[in-house]
């Protein structure tokens, strides 16, 4: 693939925004750390310089050799980016009399040319620096101004170098997308091919060549990834795919049927093994959630092991592992990025387990996965399903897991999906559940005093589980909700709804 971007992590939050935001410019983007600069840049069209914690002027402050890209190839650098080629390049980055954070107008633009074609002066841009470029490099033009900030965009002559102090990527710049739009096609060239139906194309051809006549075992879930991963596991080698949909008991209620039930007619060869009291028995006692996460990934696995070699001569394991899980569980491709937790199916396989791992969703995003499986022609109501975690109500269930807060749980979460669809709601929310909290509240019932159980409801929107902001559900349908769950649910008798935005906080509550 001669027709690809490349983004250098430097260890920003949002360098996977900017991955994003190709894509959706029907590019494909691939995030390598700074110091991995692959050898041979042929295949990639424009490379992007992302942002980061660090400050240039720090003797730790990451600092890859640009020699075969800048000058060479098409250069976008943002914000550490921007600071890095003026402060190792003849110009002069320095503390900030005014740290900029947040959203600016970039109130002067002085070439509405190149990377700012129809973008008018007074529009928003979003801002994350202490630093600021005092001295633009040898050969620098300056492009932009906001209030504070005089170097706010700059070119290099006779280069295709663009350098910005401000970050496209985010929702925040009004004219992010047109900006990477003007320098990505109309600079760099790059084509905008990268489709759902390239990639389902691409990828079975890959996995054919990858897997052979070998054996794949796979996970079903009953969500979207896995679901998508299995047709297209299906299609690259049919009947060598083995699916397994294991009930680790913390699963919504009734789905371990309904799931079974769905998946007849899809012409998966599938298998469903109720582990639940394994899994329940591997959680007793257990509280901390990252020690809950690695005892089911721990039970997952050894199921998955005991199945496996019902098969014989399986080779695989195949998993419906996304971008998402990979970026939130290590950094990224081995860069700088923050790891913020550890995924139940990300990061390999004990020794004991002889499989090799394949993951043909790895690389990209939820909404991108739905595009994918529409493509296949997978069934809309599967699509839309909200995403639900690996380790199931076991991290929503705050404290440790026992069957009775598992079965309050599922009871709690019912009425709430329930609603949901009732109200025509559930379409328009991303992510929902219910959260069981580890503490007892006081209550009235009748004449009789209470001491039970409280619930926490979540409903976000988002598009790629990255960012996501809390839904503003009606007052009548919480109200409706709240008094069906207590009335309905032996053992709870408050509920409270979840108004936190990620980040700070994470969509799970564990």
């Amino acid at each position: 693939m001669q027709n690809k971007v490349l983004i250098l992590d430097f260890g920003s939050q949002y360098t996977q925004l900017i991955a994003r935001r190709v894509r959706e410019l029907n590019m494909y983007s691939e995030i390598l750390p700074y110091y991995k600069i692959p050898e041979n840049l042929d295949d990639f069209k424009a490379v992007i310089l992302s942002g980061s914690p660090f400050s240039v002027r720090a003797e730790d402050a990451p600092h890859p050799d640009l020699s075969k890209i800048k000058g060479h190839k098409p250069l976008l650098a943002v914000c550490y980016g921007a600071q890095y080629l003026a402060h190792f390049n003849g110009g002069k980055v320095a503390p900030s009399d005014i740290r900029e954070y947040g959203r600016a107008n970039l109130n002067t633009i002085l070439d509405g040319t190149g990377i700012f074609a129809g973008i008018k002066e007074g529009t928003q841009v979003w801002m994350s620096h202490s630093d600021t470029i005092a001295e633009l490099p040898t050969n620098g033009v300056r492009l932009a101004s906001t209030n504070d900030v005089a170097n706010a965009a700059y070119r290099i002559e006779g280069e295709d170098t663009y350098a910005i102090q401000f970050h496209p990527e985010v929702y925040h710049t009004t004219d992010g997308k047109k900006l990477l739009e003007n320098f990505l096609v109309h600079i760099a060239g790059v084509k905008q091919d990268w489709t759902p139906a390239a990639f389902v194309d691409t990828t079975v051809s890959g996995l054919k060549e990858k897997l052979g006549n070998d054996k794949v075992v796979l996970g079903l879930s009953g969500g979207v990834d896995s679901t998508v991963a299995a047709i297209l596991l299906n299609k690259a080698i049919g009947e060598n795919l083995y699916c397994i949909f294991v009930n680790n008991g913390l699963l919504r209620k009734n789905e371990f049927e309904s799931v079974l039930d769905q998946y007849k007619d899809m012409g998966l060869n599938v298998k469903g093994v109720d582990a639940s009291e394994r899994f329940l028995e591997a959680l007793k006692g257990i509280s901390d959630p990252e020690g809950k996460r690695k005892a089911i990934g721990r039970s997952f696995i050894e199921v998955f092991d005991a199945e496996a070699h019902l098969v014989e001569n399986v080779d695989w394991l195949a998993q419906g592992t996304i971008y998402p899980d990979v970026i939130e569980s290590v950094s990224v491709t081995g860069g700088p990025s923050a790891t913020i937790k550890s995924h139940h199916n990300v990061g390999g396989l004990p020794d004991f387990m002889k499989l090799k791992v394949v993951e043909p969703l790895r690389m990209i995003f939820k909404d991108e996965v739905r595009r994918v499986g529409a493509e296949m022609g997978i069934d809309a109501n599967l699509l839309g399903r909200h995403p639900f975690p690996g380790p199931g109500l076991g991290i929503r269930i705050l404290g440790d897991v026992t069957a009775e807060k598992v079965r309050i749980l599922q009871e709690v979460d019912a009425i709430f999906i329930d609603g949901l669809k009732k109200w025509d709601l559930y379409d328009k929310v991303w992510q929902a559940g219910a959260m069981l909290l580890p503490v007892n509240s006081v209550g009235v019932m009748g004449d009789e005093r209470t001491y039970e159980k409280v619930v926490a409801l979540r409903a976000v929107e988002s598009t790629d589980g990255m960012t996501a902001d809390w839904v503003n559900l009606p007052y009548e349908f919480l109200q409706e909700t709240s008094n069906n769950i207590i009335n309905r649910v032996k053992g709870v008798n408050r509920v409270v709804y979840d108004i936190s935005s990620k980040p700070p906080a994470t969509i799970e509550w564990e």
